[in-house]
C-alpha cells in the first residue's frame, strides 16, 4: 500500500515516514501544500496523511482541489487541538477522519489501516481468502494458522490482492502502488514476486488473468 504524507514540519513528517515504513506502507513526503496536491493529482495512494497548516498552499485548499478533481482516496487530517473549527473545515472538504497534535503516532496507524481498510471494503482489521490470513494490524500473514515468511515486498503484495479480493489488478496498478515514486519500476518484478508468492502460499488463489493482470480469490464460488 502507498500512502502520502504531506507535512511541512520535517521532524515530524520524517517520524510518520518511518513509522508507516516500519508498518509495511511505501511513503512518499511533501513539505507544502502545493507539492502536495501535485503529488496526490498525479500519483495513486491508497491513503493521505494531510497536515491543515501548510506553506504555500494550506491543506484545506489542497484537499478542496482534490474532491473537485475527483480524487476519491482517503485522507486523514491533522489538526492544531485547539482549532475545532479546522475538523470541521477539513471534514466539509472531504476529510474522512481526522487526529489532533500532538498525537501517538499509533494511533495515526490505526487510523490509516481503517481508512484503507474501509476504502476496500472491508470492516475487520484480518482479512481472510481460503487459508489465508492477513492481520493488517501486526502485517502478518498466515496460511491455515501457519506463519509466513516474506519479504517486504512480498507482503505488500499480498496486501494489496488480499484487500482488493475477486478484482483483477493490472501489473501496472500493482507498480504504482507498491513502490514509491523514485524507485526504478520494472514490471517483470512484478511477475517474480507474485511466482514467489504463490510459492509460499501453496495454494492456488492467485489467478493470471491473460493480457490483463491478477485476481485472488478463495474459488468457493466455483465449488
Amino acid at each position: 500500500m502507498r500512502v502520502l504524507v504531506v507535512e511541512d514540519d520535517r521532524i515530524l513528517n520524517r517520524q510518520l515516514v518511518e513509522a508507516l515504513s516500519g508498518a509495511g506502507y511505501v511513503v512518499d513526503t511533501a513539505f507544502d501544500g502545493e507539492e502536495g496536491h501535485y503529488l496526490g493529482d498525479t500519483e495513486p495512494y491508497d491513503a493521505v496523511i494531510l497536515d491543515i497548516g501548510l506553506p504555500q498552499m494550506d491543506g484545506i485548499s489542497v484537499l478542496e482541489r482534490w474532491r473537485r478533481e475527483d480524487k476519491v482516496m482517503p485522507v486523514l487530517i491533522l489538526t492544531a487541538r485547539d482549532r475545532w473549527s479546522d475538523k470541521v473545515s477539513g471534514i466539509d472538504a472531504g476529510a474522512d477522519d481526522y487526529v489532533t497534535k500532538p498525537f501517538h503516532v499509533e494511533e495515526v496507524l490505526a487510523r490509516v489501516r481503517a481508512l484503507i481498510r474501509r476504502a476496500a471494503g472491508h470492516a475487520s482489521s484480518e482479512i481472510h481468502c481460503g487459508p489465508v490470513r492477513l492481520d493488517t494490524k501486526a502485517a502478518r500473514a498466515s496460511v491455515d494458522g501457519a506463519p509466513l515468511k516474506l519479504t517486504s515486498h512480498e507482503y505488500r503484495l499480498l496486501d494489496y490482492l488480499m484487500h482488493h479480493q475477486d478484482a483483477v489488478v493490472s501489473r501496472t496498478e500493482l507498480i504504482e502502488h507498491l513502490y514509491d515514486q523514485d524507485f526504478d519500476r520494472d514490471s517483470n518484478t512484478i511477475e517474480v514476486f507474485v511466482g514467489r508468492l504463490r510459492k509460499k502460499l501453496g495454494v492456488d488463489l492467485i489467478e493470471t488473468i491473460r493480457g490483463q493482470g491478477y485476481r485472488m480469490r478463495d474459488g468457493s464460488a466455483d465449488a
